[in-house]
């Protein structure tokens, strides 16, 4: 997690989620990338060098310079700050459609991690729209962590890995460990069975050992528990450990697949006030022994 992309609109959910950013970048050794999107209705992006070329009249040009200067402005304070946490950080200023622009730069700058908050406030390009996060979440390649609530300076105690325990999901893994021990975090592994998707735990318990020796993941609980669906038992068991992080995958469904199968993980984000660390993979193979 040495590059992580933080997308902001300057509203609190942005400023935890800067707050949580900095929080891994220290522990990390890593640096921040600190991106604002002047919104402008566009299905695509480009970097703000000053000119306004897309403003239609005088006045909307006018209107969009002083948003552009109010940013620069904004994150010039915020690279101060971060600097003097001693934290690397560079700044990225955008014009157009938000979520093109995340993806644009999580493609062009390599990013391993990206922060954000769940939701947004400000009037002018609310960055963190629900929809957009729910897209950043389907569509980039790499982690997406998302913060409902203020994190304070405390670092990542308990985490809940929930896993379906498919073999795509060793990376993502491996990545959770990569944050456990640089926090020295405790992780519970928990696997959620759901009247629609039951297994024994006779069956399913020695698939989680063979699962977590195999990511030589240390300091960890195995659980399988019940409950009515899995996003319930998630956030019904992250609770009952007082988690700090959720972590799980998601499928990346789209279209009407999504609209029939729904979104887990997005189900999570949306009635837990813990962070979420999702990574999207695609057809994961069935519970295997």
């Amino acid at each position: 997690m040495k590059t992580i992309l933080v997308p902001t609109d300057f509203s609190k959910h942005a400023q935890w989620a800067l707050r949580m950013a900095a929080t891994i970048a220290r522990q990390a050794k890593g640096s921040l990338l600190l991106l604002h999107v002047v919104e402008h209705p566009s299905i695509d992006s480009f970097n703000v060098e000053g000119q306004v070329a897309t403003a239609i009249g005088w006045e909307d040009k006018l209107y969009t310079l002083k948003l552009i200067e109010r940013a620069r402005q904004q994150l010039a304070q915020a690279v101060a700050e971060l600097s003097d946490q001693g934290i690397e950080t560079r700044v990225i200023l955008r014009m157009g459609n938000p979520f093109h622009a995340i993806t644009t730069e999580v493609h062009q700058q390599e990013v391993d991690l990206v922060v954000m908050g769940a939701v947004g406030e400000s009037r002018e390009g609310q960055l963190m729209h629900g929809s957009n996060t729910d897209k950043v979440i389907r569509f980039v390649k790499c982690p997406v962590l998302t913060v409902n609530e203020d994190p304070g300076d405390k670092p990542f105690g308990d985490i809940v890995y929930a896993t379906s325990l498919a073999e795509e999901e060793q990376k993502f893994g491996y990545i959770v460990k990569n944050l456990q021990e640089l926090f020295d975090s405790k992780v519970h592994v928990v696997r959620i069975n759901t009247p629609l998707n039951f297994k024994a735990d006779r069956e399913v318990v020695p698939v989680m050992e063979k699962f977590v020796n195999k990511l030589q993941l240390k300091n960890c609980t195995i659980q399988s528990t019940s409950d009515i669906d899995a996003e319930t038992g998630i956030v019904h068991f992250a609770s009952k450990v007082n988690a700090s992080l959720i972590c799980m995958t998601t499928h990346g469904y789209r279209g009407l697949k999504l609209l029939f199968v729904g979104s887990i993980a997005e189900n999570v984000i949306r009635h837990t006030q813990k962070p979420v660390l999702t990574w999207m993979t695609r057809d994961q193979a069935v519970l295997q022994n």
